[in-house]
């Protein structure tokens, strides 16, 4: 929607800090790491699978003026976890932000869901977030502050049929981020994103069905799904001291289709 388009954030909001985003290749990931470097941190880009689009990107964050390597890493491995942490150190000097995007959307009717299947969506989406909060959390802590930030889902709030696994692992984000903002206080604080509907390559092939996406659509208060930069945004709001006082909220970018206290 052309009235969003030209929204600029502050070029020093994040000035003089080091942002670690994970599964940052694309989708979500890449518009919070350029968000941040528009906003003037350095940014690390985690990436699985594609070295270009993760070279891209970090070279988009230096266009926009910014530091930024890319670094290969299955964050759900606790020594690719750590070797992230530690590139990261070695490069810029601190940890000052984590952002935990990196996530995967595979499901099935239940009695129809392999091991596999399951392990891999809890291994992704919450093992990830642990292994990768332990390998920061050290260097965090020698900052004066930080901010850590889980992407984290509707579908771990009210759940979804037929992703059990994924409505799991995302309700175990939420979990996770109530326990660390007690643990870390006050020198880190800790939230959460839940989106509902996004336009990425992950949902893209549902929307392929048109009298399906125009379903979801009317079903969303505000009517579009949200962008990308919708959530980034958000994302670099809990980040930054303009939420100093907020820790251990799960803030929700749904457009209204889910309401919670």
């Amino acid at each position: 929607m052309s009235e969003f388009v030209n929204i600029e954030l502050p070029k020093n909001l994040f000035a003089g800090k080091t942002a670690i985003v994970t599964g940052a290749s694309r989708g979500v990931g890449r518009a919070t790491a350029l968000r941040l470097a528009e906003s003037g941190a350095n940014v690390v880009v985690n990436y699985l699978k594609s070295e270009d689009s993760a070279l891209e990107v970090a070279r988009e964050c230096e266009a926009k003026n910014a530091r930024a390597i890319h670094v290969q890493g299955d964050v759900s491995e606790w020594k690719d976890a750590q070797n992230l942490a530690r590139r990261t150190v070695e490069e810029f000097g601190a940890i000052d932000l984590l952002i935990l995007n990196a996530g995967i959307w595979e499901g099935a009717p239940i009695e129809e869901m392999s091991e596999e299947t399951w392990n891999r969506v809890l291994n992704t989406n919450l093992k990830a977030a642990w292994a990768m909060t332990k390998a920061c959390v050290p260097a965090m802590k020698k900052r004066e502050s930080g901010a850590i930030v889980l992407v984290s889902s509707t579908a771990g709030q009210r759940g979804e049929a037929n992703y059990s696994n994924y409505a799991a692992s995302k309700g175990g984000q939420i979990s996770f981020t109530k326990a660390l903002a007690s643990e870390l206080c006050p020198k880190i604080r800790v939230n959460a994103v839940a989106p509902g509907w996004i336009e990425t390559s992950m949902v893209r092939p549902v929307f392929e069905d048109e009298s399906y996406k125009q379903s979801v659509i009317d079903s969303i208060p505000l009517k579009r799904v949200a962008t990308t930069d919708d959530v980034a945004l958000s994302i670099c709001f809990l980040l930054s001291d303009w939420s100093r006082h907020i820790t251990g909220e799960i803030l929700n970018i749904n457009g209204g289709a889910v309401l919670c206290g």
